[in-house]
């Protein structure tokens, strides 16, 4: 008996350790899909971090309701988690797709709650176990405790580098609830003597066990056609990097790349922008022979920079190597860039921008800045005077910088805070917007340490859109989109710097845009 009181008290802390593993999966999970599907990663982390733990304190509350078939109870409680689990990232992009906004919020953060009340009976009710085969109380919630620490860990790990990059969110969720439903398998044929009614258990763990399974085969498949659902055009690329999804979409030669749901370009008129891009700011320099692209992976700023004879050295900065990759492979894009990346010119960093820049010490006579909006906390760091200060450092007498700043138009006060914050890092701006159809007003920051004006500035490469005209134009801001911004009282808006310490970009941005 006592060999055999070993053997489950064994089986239990396994258990527990394996659970556990789940257990933080599901949490980050649950953050990343909420950061995927309704942006701001930092609030959805927090949020759903917060309501898995409150949902724990509940489910451990709960369980001192649970004295009796503590093992049955356990295994009903994997198997449910499985179930809700499981089912929960592929019905959330069904949500977002027939139901829209807001439904899709509330049905993740309900999820979350649930689960994580779910998981908070699990520990309690090993623990009592343990403690009903003869284990000491303090020696097994020590023991189980450990268990639990130490496969969090676990599954933070395997979350960000195996199961996010390989799976994906839909077939990770399948996955990690199969392990749910496979430890409520193995813990009933290890206590299959206590157990009555044993096939009746047996026979609902393998139904679930069956439904989970075929959903890692068809699950993902039918959540892309929801997601598709999200977007205009037939999806005809779809990839999970170690930091974003990348969509591809294309339909009667509109191809267009879509970075964690955001529209980074569309084919039918992406030159509108791009041009605008590097054009005024290769006009403003004095040298054009280093440049330097913080972002950028498609390739496409490249292709308009290749117009000038006199550039020596086109070095890109972009975190995603896989972006950078499929602009060298994915034969559309290869063909939109003008096959940038074989020219010998060029040089791909596949960096955080905001730390090459603090490392690097070289001069470069021309940078843009063409980064996605400041959505989130770490791309926010990227429009911080602190970052705008970097740039500085590393631009010449005589040198430019554009930057891409959002629009205008639907985020007035987001762009002049940018241009205000570039101002405070000691750099002379200029400003201007372009209507490009597909993302509709966008604007731009041109800076550099001399005042520049853009009618002094002169295109002198072939272009599809942009003239010196066109340029000039480009600086006029209609009366309801100019810096002098008011609130819906009429009272003047003060506008703010953004820093590291005050980042107060992000909630501006997302007021901004929560119309749009």
């Amino acid at each position: 008996m006592e060999n055999e009181g070993i053997r489950k008290t064994k089986a239990i802390y396994w258990a527990s350790g394996i659970v556990s593993i789940c257990g933080i999966i599901f949490e980050v999970l649950f953050g990343a899909a909420g950061s995927y599907i309704l942006g701001d990663g930092v609030k959805q982390y927090t949020l759903t971090i917060s309501l898995f733990l409150t949902g724990m304190g509940i489910g451990a509350s709960v369980s001192e309701k649970v004295t009796k078939n503590l093992i049955v109870s356990f295994i009903w409680i994997e198997l449910l988690i499985g179930l809700i689990g499981g089912l929960s990232v592929f019905i959330l992009f069904g949500v977002t797709a027939f139901l829209g906004e807001g439904t899709d919020a509330f049905f993740l953060y309900a999820v979350t709650a649930i689960v994580g009340a779910l998981t908070g009976v699990e520990l309690p009710i090993l623990i009592r176990k343990a403690n009903e085969i003869g284990e000491t109380l303090s020696r097994s919630t020590a023991r189980v405790l450990f268990s639990d620490y130490a496969g969090g860990l676990i599954g933070g790990l395997l979350f960000v580098y195996l199961l996010r990059p390989q799976l994906g969110l839909v077939k990770t969720a399948f996955v990690v609830a199969l392990v749910n439903v496979i430890v409520a398998l193995w813990l009933i044929v290890y206590f299959k003597d206590e157990i009555k009614s044993l096939k009746k258990h047996a026979a609902a763990g393998i139904t679930v066990f069956i439904f989970l399974l075929s959903g890692v085969f068809w699950g993902e498949e039918m959540a892309f056609s929801f997601e598709q659902k999200l977007y205009r055009d037939p999806i005809v690329f779809s990839e999970n990097t170690n930091y974003q999804q990348i969509i591809l979409t294309k339909e009667q030669g509109d191809l267009r790349m879509f970075l964690d749901g955001q529209l980074q370009f569309s084919s039918a008129d992406e030159y509108r922008y791009h041009e605008t891009l590097v054009h005024p700011a290769m006009a403003g320099a004095e040298r054009r022979e280093n440049i330097l692209i913080l972002g950028g992976g498609d390739g496409l700023a490249i292709r308009e920079l290749r117009k000038y004879d006199e550039v020596k050295q086109i070095t890109l900065v972009d975190l995603d190597p896989r972006v950078v990759e499929l602009a060298k492979e994915n034969p559309s894009i290869a063909e939109l860039n003008g096959h940038a990346f074989e020219d010998e010119r060029v040089q791909v960093i596949n960096q955080d921008a905001f730390n090459f820049m603090e490392k690097s010490s070289d001069l470069y006579d021309v940078i843009l800045v063409d980064l996605p909006d400041p959505n989130n906390e770490s791309l926010n760091k990227l429009y911080t005077l602190e970052f705008y200060q970097l740039i500085r450092n590393h631009l010449p007498p005589g040198g430019t910088i554009m930057v891409q700043s959002t629009s205008p138009t639907f985020a007035t006060e987001v762009y002049w805070s940018i241009d205000k914050t570039i101002q405070a890092a000691g750099l002379n701006t200029a400003n201007l917007h372009v209507d490009v159809p597909s993302f509709g007003d966008w604007g731009f920051v041109l800076a550099s340490r001399e005042k520049r004006s853009l009618s002094e500035l002169d295109i002198e490469v072939e272009t599809k859109f942009l003239t010196e005209e066109v340029l000039n134009g480009l600086g006029a801001f209609g009366k309801d989109i100019d810096s002098s911004i008011t609130d819906e009282n009429g009272k003047e808006v003060k506008l703010e710097i953004n820093t590291l310490i005050n980042p107060n970009l992000i909630q501006k941005y997302e007021k901004a845009w929560t119309t749009y």
